[in-house]
């Protein structure tokens, strides 16, 4: 069966956690890392995995674009809209792990066959990736007016992207949690927490209701099925306990613990990010086969 040929731009902890996660992919061809220094971690890693390094960022790889039809980006958001002027004028595709936000917003489990053809699609943030299916699964069965996500991570899970990015993390995931969540209104919050021994990627979802007089049993239904639905990618991800309800207030608590491909397993956060794109290229990899056949 023929493979996707995918590239990875950031040679940083998720760039390498990702590298990890798709070596013996069935549907994935990792051909090249890109990244801008030659010392890094993640470059030497890859070259030791006989993938093609690229150390001069993307000029490197205007030059040798025939080795990838995907590219994931793991840099910046700043350094996304550079990229993705470069690779449009390639007619690459990209799967953007960054808060830019210039391609539509995909959660897998939610909206991904809608996009799954568009050029660049952006997967929002860690904490909108964890919470935004919990909204939408609620949303589906009574109306949100109100959705708020507190993401709680260790302050060693967060690497200079991330707090580089905070701004761009609230406003973007209480974008997708209106967009794809369905919320009229919604809200996003990360704490950083400095704890010793790390803690592992908390969420809190809460949702005001448009009413109270709901069916509780199939809200909560709802609620199960779409945990089921992200764990089938992302193995570490679990509600804490059963949702509470209260009147129109429900309240959900999860847990996301990382697979320790590359980072550990308290970096649930940056796990689910790179599960999530590789769910989405596999998912565009078997859109293509079969549209081949």
């Amino acid at each position: 069966m023929s493979k996707l040929k995918v590239g990875i731009i950031g040679s940083g902890n998720i760039g390498t956690d990702l590298m990890m996660k798709l070596q013996n992919n069935s549907f994935l061809e990792l051909t090249t890392m890109i990244g801008i220094d030659p010392n890094s971690e993640g470059l030497k890693r890859a070259e030791e995995l006989g993938i093609e390094v690229i150390n001069n960022g993307i000029e490197g790889f205007v030059q040798k674009a025939e080795l990838a039809d995907l590219l994931f980006d793991a840099t910046s958001a700043k350094a996304h809209q550079l990229h993705a002027e470069v690779l449009s004028g390639l007619k690459k595709r990209i799967i953007d792990l960054t808060p830019a936000a210039i391609g539509p917003f995909v959660v897998p489990p939610v909206n991904l066959r809608t996009h799954i053809q568009k050029e660049n699609v952006n997967l929002i943030t860690c904490g909108g990736q964890a919470t935004i299916p919990i909204v939408h699964a609620i949303n589906e069965v009574s109306e949100v007016n109100y959705a708020e996500i507190v993401a709680t991570i260790s302050s060693k899970s967060a690497g200079p992207g991330t707090r580089a990015n905070i701004d761009e993390f609230t406003e973007t995931t209480a974008r997708g949690i209106e967009i794809i969540g369905g919320a009229k209104k919604g809200k996003a919050i990360i704490i950083l927490n400095p704890a010793e021994p790390p803690i592992m990627m908390r969420d809190t979802v809460y949702c005001v209701l448009d009413e109270n007089d709901f069916d509780q049993e199939k809200l909560i239904s709802s609620i199960k099925n779409m945990v089921k639905k992200v764990q089938s990618y992302v193995p570490g991800y679990r509600l804490r306990m059963d949702p509470i309800i209260d009147g129109k207030t429900v309240v959900v608590y999860l847990e996301v613990e990382g697979s320790g491909d590359y980072l550990p397993s308290y970096a649930g956060n940056l796990d689910i990010m790179t599960a999530s794109a590789v769910k989405v290229a596999e998912e565009i990899a078997q859109y293509d086969l079969a549209e081949t056949v």
